[in-house]
């Protein structure tokens, strides 16, 4: 009887000290987030130019550093697979950014492009890389 309760106690001890574990891992990213590449700040790519593009959407936002040898915004953020949509006569329309949709015909949202804070005049696909300049990328309705 007395084995039997050692074995009960060591493992009720092993499943508290497993349970304990698993809530020191990251929470999985959930709605706008869940099928993000990246859900924090991270540092991606080799080349002459850096650049910093923050990516907000909902509550949440990160901070992704680039480093490229590109010369617009647009072909760095296309470079690691970051951006895509459709190419117009206005250049590119972006839809997706980070694995987060933004479409404005199918759910009234757009990806707004910022550039030190103020709404760009360009869009990515045509604004050239400076270093120590803000961008931000902001879904927006």
């Amino acid at each position: 009887m007395k084995r039997n309760w050692k074995v009960t106690v060591t493992a009720a001890l092993a499943l508290m000290m497993l349970f304990s574990m698993a809530g020191c891992t990251a929470a999985p990213a959930e709605g706008l987030w869940k099928d993000a590449m990246y859900t924090e700040d991270a540092a991606l790519g080799e080349g002459a130019k850096t650049m910093a593009v923050e990516i907000a959407a909902g509550d949440q936002s990160i901070t992704l550093t680039i480093k490229t040898d590109k010369e617009t915004v647009g072909d760095a953020l296309m470079e690691h697979e970051l951006i895509s949509g459709d190419v117009g006569e206005f250049g590119l329309y972006v839809k997706n950014v980070n694995g987060i949709l933004a479409d404005y015909d199918v759910d009234g949202y757009y990806w707004a492009f910022y550039i030190n804070g103020e709404y760009a005049m360009t869009g990515v696909d045509m604004t050239p890389i400076h270093e120590g300049e803000n961008y931000r990328l902001e879904r927006a309705k």
